[in-house]
């Protein structure tokens, strides 16, 4: 038996050994810190390409036959915004675990002090509960859509400024043979006389049965009361309608919902909500979205993605968040936040995305919606803007279900383009009026309306009321993915 002293000494060697392995051990469970991505390229290169990354589709398009950037070198910028893009979702799901960590702290102390709170100390500790939740709401909402849509919108635009060279050579080929004539829908001329969608007529009773059933539940948005503002969207898809493909009347209903989006169920029931009516910039925009739901209709996806997911099914899934709609739309902490990062609209659920959409659906009514809004004498590349605004702006995270399961930007945008390339060329497109000018004034009224009826309102993600906005807030609306996530432009 060794001696005491030796037996002492050797017990805290060991004990020292364990520490440290523990330590080690503990080390190795806790996640690391992703490193900061290097930019792979000279200033020279990499400042100029992060520039025209920045550009809009339109100019890119117009832009990439013109720029000169090796293989090798978008290749690098590439990976660049690969790990870019790992590095920025790993910080906010790691934000994410943090407010989710103070949460359970912050809800383990009012269970624990529940008895002996005074009741100011009590709505202290509520008010922290509901800002913890929504500060990690909208973390969750970067690290799983802004982000990633802002990443994706920047590797699309590298792949426009690589292979649209080529593309636009090809499509100048297929121009000069004529052989453009033979796409699918290439008989553009014959708008309104062709079969798309044959049977149309059949889907006007599963339409109204449809939003029969959503009204009578409580899963549809109030509709704006401003007669002025639903004359005038109605009055511009009647517009697009009638020199398209649709043969059933068109049926409009504007919602007050903060949600970017519209949707078209089966029938021609198209609806179209505040939020992207606020969000377009110009009529032929607006023209453009309200062209591709026409072209969903027309061509009767929705019924077809109907055999799918049946109303039931439908409303089902809505039902699911309908909790939250409440009177009609979501109460916030401060004006907008909880809507915002808390629940992302009926149109979500409704959209024909979140019924499966094809990738075939999708790009069909790109194609259509494009000729149906040029035939009706708007600018086709509103479509185009409208969406380039969406991926690098409000489509962070107001867009959510602008973005959800679509087709890869590359592939929607240089689609689009071709189409728009292969339309005859027409004199006087329509790009802005007077009449969306004065549409724009009413909606604001709407809007500061329906901002002040919020306030008041009770709302399963604010049920505390009189609360402070959180102090932390990680994303203000129209902030660049730069500002969201720094990283190192050298």
């Amino acid at each position: 038996m060794l001696p005491l002293t030796e037996r002492t000494r050797l017990r805290g060697t060991m004990a020292c050994l364990l520490s440290a392995a523990l330590i080690l051990q503990t080390a190795a469970c806790e996640p690391r810190p992703r490193p900061t991505p290097k930019v792979p390229l000279q200033p020279a290169v990499f400042e100029p390409l992060r520039e025209a990354l920045l550009k809009s589709y339109e100019e890119l398009f117009d832009e990439a036959p013109r720029l000169e950037f090796t293989a090798a070198q978008i290749q690098q910028m590439r990976e660049y915004l690969r790990r870019s893009r790992d590095y920025c979702v790993s910080k906010y799901k790691d934000r994410v675990k943090e407010h989710d960590k103070n949460l359970e702290r912050t809800q383990a102390e009012l269970k624990r002090r529940t008895a002996t709170l005074s009741d100011a100390e009590r709505k202290e500790l509520h008010c922290r509960i509901q800002n913890l939740r929504a500060v990690k709401s909208q973390a969750e909402v970067l690290a799983n859509h802004a982000i990633p849509v802002a990443f994706e919108n920047r590797q699309a635009k590298l792949d426009l400024i690589e292979k649209w060279p080529a593309e636009l050579r090809q499509i100048q080929q297929e121009i000069a043979s004529g052989a453009y004539h033979n796409r699918q829908y290439g008989d553009v001329k014959d708008i309104g006389f062709r079969e798309v969608g044959k049977g149309q007529e059949q889907d006007v009773k599963l339409g109204e049965e449809t939003v029969r059933e959503m009204r009578q539940t409580g899963l549809m948005p109030p509709e704006v009361k401003n007669e002025a503002v639903q004359r005038y969207v109605a009055d511009l898809a009647k517009k697009i309608a009638a020199r398209s493909d649709l043969r059933v009347p068109v049926k409009v209903t504007v919602l007050n919902s903060k949600e970017i989006n519209a949707f078209a169920l089966p029938g021609g029931f198209l609806f179209v909500q505040r939020g992207l009516l606020e969000a377009a910039e110009d009529e032929s925009q607006l023209a453009g979205v309200l062209a591709h739901e026409i072209a969903h209709a027309a061509a009767r996806h929705g019924h077809r993605l109907m055999k799918k997911a049946t109303i039931a099914n439908l409303i089902y899934q809505a039902a699911q968040v309908a909790a939250v709609i409440l009177t009609g739309g979501a109460a916030t902490i401060g004006t907008y936040y909880a809507l915002q990062y808390g629940f992302y609209g009926l149109g979500l659920v409704l959209s024909l995305d979140l019924l499966g959409v094809s990738r075939e659906f999708e790009l069909e009514a790109d194609q259509l919606g494009v000729q149906y809004a040029w035939n009706a004498g708007y600018d086709p590349s509103g479509f185009i803007r409208f969406f380039d605004k969406m991926a690098t702006r409000e489509g962070y995270v107001n867009g959510v279900s602008w973005f959800r399961t679509h087709p890869p930007f590359y592939e929607r945008m240089v689609h689009t383009r071709r189409e728009i390339l292969f339309l005859p060329k027409k004199d006087g497109l329509i790009r802005q009026s007077t009449a969306f000018e004065e549409m724009k004034k009413e909606l604001a009224k709407v809007t500061a309306e329906a901002e002040e009826e919020e306030k008041g309102r009770p709302s399963l993600l604010a049920p505390e009321q009189g609360c402070p906005a959180p102090e932390k807030i990680e994303y203000t609306p129209g902030d660049k993915i730069e500002a969201i996530c720094e990283l190192p432009t050298s």
